[in-house]
């Protein structure tokens, strides 16, 4: 009974999440300065006539109240209508579908490679031998926090395309064309990732079951694995849920440093547009990715840590 509460309540706190996102970002970009139509069919190129123009607004709905407005967006949303995009006329939908593989394969390969590079840099911090190169395999998580994802993205270039020429950065297609994309997705994502699991296999070592493990006779690298990663591996399941989420935004600067045609580069076009539909849509994509995932991660918490299947479980 406790654990279906437990998972009820998590689907619950994940729609009230949805809701919230989908809510402000309607406020926020209701409370953009301009009007998108008036700014783009107003041009006098088109030759369109005042009346023509109010009827483009009354299809898009924009001469409602904003509460209408507000009522008919989230009806819309709840069956995966978001519209009509004001920068093509076409269904949102169509420019998501259109758009969306290429940052599924740009943040879902960059996630593997930010947790390989976490897991490298975590293992050889705590098996290399030597003290002080210990200490700065250490720093590297710092180094790649703090290195913005637009100039790690040019340097890529530079480097690996200008000088040693492995990758084209022109006229690059299937993987060629999203490896220097990911590195400059992993990196950045690897560092807080290295960071906890570091930490957090740094204070399981000091329990004493690990101690009691080693007089028993079982060697480092046994406890290591049988006993110390299973303890240290929920903190940073969490913050690889949290860092998921932040995926797209890293995906709008990449994309665009990069040329790929994807959500990214969508939602810079939007922004430029003012175009409101496909702004909402993205944030709400987003958003329910990052719900889904840590969704995911709440779920799994149970089966990892057995005081919270107990917790959770129990009658």
């Amino acid at each position: 009974m406790k654990l279906f509460r437990y998972i009820a309540s998590r689907i619950a706190q994940s729609v009230l999440v949805l809701w919230a996102a989908f809510t402000i970002t309607f406020i926020l970009l209701q409370a953009l300065p301009g009007d998108a139509l008036l700014i783009k069919f107003q041009n006098p190129d088109l030759g369109l006539s005042r009346q023509q123009i109010a009827d483009i607004r009354s299809a898009y709905g924009a001469d409602q109240p904003r509460v209408i407005q507000y009522a008919h967006a989230l009806e819309r949303a709840l069956t995966g209508n978001f519209g009509y995009s004001i920068m093509s006329g076409v269904p949102v939908s169509e420019e998501i579908s259109a758009n969306l593989t290429p940052t599924l394969y740009l943040t879902g390969f960059g996630f593997l490679a930010a947790v390989c590079v976490a897991i490298a840099v975590t293992f050889a911090s705590i098996l290399t031998p030597l003290a002080g190169l210990r200490s700065v395999i250490r720093g590297l998580p710092s180094l790649f926090i703090s290195i913005p994802t637009f100039w790690l993205g040019i340097e890529l270039i530079q480097v690996f395309s200008f000088h040693l020429r492995w990758v084209p950065v022109i006229g690059a297609d299937g993987w060629r064309a999203l490896i220097l994309p990911v590195l400059a997705v992993a990196i950045p994502i690897s560092a807080p990732l290295s960071q906890v699991l570091v930490r957090s296999i740094d204070d399981v070592q000091t329990q004493p079951f690990v101690a009691v493990a080693r007089a028993k006779g079982a060697s480092r690298r046994w406890v290591l694995s049988r006993h110390v990663l299973r303890n240290a591996f929920p903190p940073t399941l969490t913050i690889a849920g949290v860092l998921f989420g932040e995926l797209l935004g890293g995906a709008v600067v990449t994309e665009t440093v990069f040329g790929l045609n994807g959500i990214g580069r969508l939602i810079h076009e939007a922004v430029d547009n003012q175009d409101a539909a496909i702004l909402q849509a993205s944030v709400m994509i987003s958003a329910a990715g990052f719900v889904i995932v840590n969704l995911g991660v709440d779920l799994l918490y149970p089966l990892l840590d057995p005081r919270l299947r107990n917790t959770a479980g129990g009658s």
